[in-house]
């Protein structure tokens, strides 16, 4: 489905009934409302759901020149939720769904029902020392600091978000299908260099944690972690981050990698059910998987 919001038109995936509890799904890079495909329909059994290609990846058009920010895929999401009358809803966030989705959330709190986090990171902990050559970066972009990046906007790199960490067993149950998608996307003209500068921009989350700390801390929104535990981007010490923060996190720590869902969709949809249906574990790390 599409909808056009901010200026550009949105691609979207949406199922069940409205009358229910929305849960939001936003993805991460590089990916789409694709990485979903699986968890969409066990969810609208329950629940009403809407999974958008953020501005710029999967089906989406691109931001405008000048708006490759957070903030203003944040700002589109928003009114597209708006247009369609949706007044709260809980967050789903990966990787760069957990900049958008918390910038939504500081944006406007009191919508927000509950957090869904899957292998993302809002606190320092999670950020471990893969990302010190990022932070050098943006502290001063010169030549010499970007080339300390590395290449990693390219296929190798696009295969290495979906199996990076993983042992051969785990990457024997990936759909080799989602990073060739990816890549196909990614590799049209211009979409690296507006990726690259949605990457510069991270530093903007960053600069969020300590409101996101406020808003953990005043608002107490229940919070479910689903965590690939071979995940090279997030460090777990995340979870712990949370705990410090909020009076109910339930977390399972599961047998996969950073696109969690590739691996562990059934497992995952359930406890998003339960979460949804409010029938929690308790405030405890839970392993399983």
């Amino acid at each position: 489905m599409r909808i056009r919001s901010n200026g550009v038109e949105l691609f979207y995936r949406e199922a069940g009934s409205p009358d229910g509890p929305t849960i939001v799904l936003l993805h991460g890079y590089p990916s789409s409302s694709f990485t979903f495909r699986n968890i969409v329909e066990p969810l609208a059994e329950t629940t009403h759901v809407l999974a958008f290609d953020m501005p710029g990846f999967g089906l989406s058009e691109a931001p405008p020149e000048g708006c490759i920010t957070f903030a203003w895929i944040a700002r589109t999401l928003e009114q597209a939720l708006m247009e369609m009358g949706v007044s709260s809803y809980y967050l789903y966030m990966h990787d760069w769904g957990t900049i958008v989705g918390y910038m939504m959330a500081l944006s406007a709190p009191s919508k927000v029902l509950g957090i869904i986090l899957q292998n993302g990171a809002a606190h320092a902990e999670g950020h471990g020392l893969s990302w010190d050559a990022a932070k050098a970066f943006w502290a001063a972009p010169t030549a010499e600091n970007r080339a300390s990046l590395g290449e990693w906007m390219n296929f190798e790199g696009v295969r290495n978000e979906y199996c990076g960490g993983l042992p051969e067993s785990g990457v024997a149950l990936l759909s080799p299908e989602c990073w060739h998608y990816d890549w196909e996307r990614l590799s049209r003209p211009g979409v690296i260099e507006r990726m690259f500068a949605l990457f510069c921009d991270v530093k903007s989350h960053f600069e969020n944690f300590s409101a996101i700390s406020d808003f953990h801390k005043r608002r107490q929104p229940p919070c479910l972690i689903l965590w690939g535990r071979h995940d090279t981007f997030f460090e777990m010490e995340e979870i712990c981050a949370y705990q410090r923060e909020l009076n109910f996190v339930e977390a399972h720590i599961l047998d996969g990698g950073h696109f969690l869902l590739e691996s562990h969709h059934q497992e995952c949809a359930a406890l998003i059910k339960r979460f949804i249906g409010g029938s929690y574990d308790g405030a405890n790390c839970g392993q399983s998987g």
